[in-house]
């Protein structure tokens, strides 16, 4: 069958709309929006390549130094993984997360703090982590303030005992920050939104902005802000940035002219985005 000029115009913009459509919905690919101090990634079901975490425009990754308390879990971090993130040209910070609810690392107060932290740098140096950058320990809940001076703070000190106050962070809704931050605890501080009441606090370094809502290689992974630019990462001048790929000049003889029937498919593809541009009303 052959097709009439305007009927292949016709065709040619419903493919060049459909493209356009699926790219500006990105197919649920965790992307990173522009601008700030870029984005990190944290993820547990499984590991991503540094490749596409990369293309999805992410500046790095925060990974577990802590054990899998399920079988599903991609934890802890290795060596290999640290050493093919930094490769790709992405950042790398470490956290510790066991427990969760009512198994919450921080129950078990200051001796748990020890136990945790301990096990977290074992686990941070074995996977490459430096001496001198510190271990996010998890307050991933939104206890009282009952529950902060009985618990979450003798676990902090805990935390502090082994890591060191300079090697502490904390990773904690707003509220627990500032309690934090007046017991004199914690030195980076990773902000979760769980009863913050939409407030971002102006000590986290990292803010935790989506959860369970974005993949990357169909691995769920959650999406955190760049809030200043020493963030905890391994190296404190950030993971060397890849260089864009540069196109090198032509250096061989120009491409000969278009054929006849290559300019008339110019012709209609130009004439095709007219039309769509007509139809949608743009």
């Amino acid at each position: 069958m052959q097709l009439s000029r305007r009927d292949a115009i016709k065709a040619f913009a419903t493919g060049a709309a459909a493209v356009a459509g699926a790219a500006a919905f990105g197919g649920g690919a965790a992307h990173a929006a522009p601008g700030g101090l870029g984005t990190l990634v944290d993820y547990s079901a499984g590991i991503p390549s540094p490749a596409s975490i990369r293309e999805a425009g992410h500046k790095g990754v925060i990974r577990y130094c802590s054990e899998a308390r399920a079988p599903w879990m991609a934890k802890p971090m290795r060596a290999d993984e640290a050493a093919a993130m930094h490769a790709a040209g992405l950042a790398v910070v470490s956290c510790y997360q066991y427990g969760k609810d009512e198994t919450s690392d921080w129950h078990g107060g200051f001796d748990a703090g020890v136990q945790h932290a301990r096990r977290g740098l074992e686990l941070h140096r074995a996977a490459g982590g430096p001496a001198d950058r510190p271990i996010y320990m998890s307050i991933d809940s939104n206890p009282s303030r009952q529950q902060f001076d009985t618990q979450v703070l003798p676990f902090l000190q805990g935390c502090e005992s082994v890591l060191g106050h300079a090697g502490t962070g904390i990773y904690a809704n707003a509220p627990t920050i500032d309690w934090a931050i007046a017991a004199g605890l914690g030195a980076y501080f990773w902000q979760h939104n769980w009863g913050s009441d939409g407030r971002v606090h102006p000590a986290a370094h990292i803010h935790q902005t989506r959860i369970d809502k974005d993949k990357i290689d169909g691995i769920g992974v959650d999406l955190n802000s760049i809030l200043k630019a020493d963030y905890g990462q391994w190296s404190t001048a950030g993971a060397p940035a890849a260089s864009p790929a540069v196109v090198p000049a032509a250096t061989s003889a120009p491409a000969p002219a278009a054929s006849e029937s290559e300019q008339r498919i110019a012709q209609i593809a130009r004439e095709a985005v007219q039309y769509a541009r007509s139809t949608m009303g743009s």
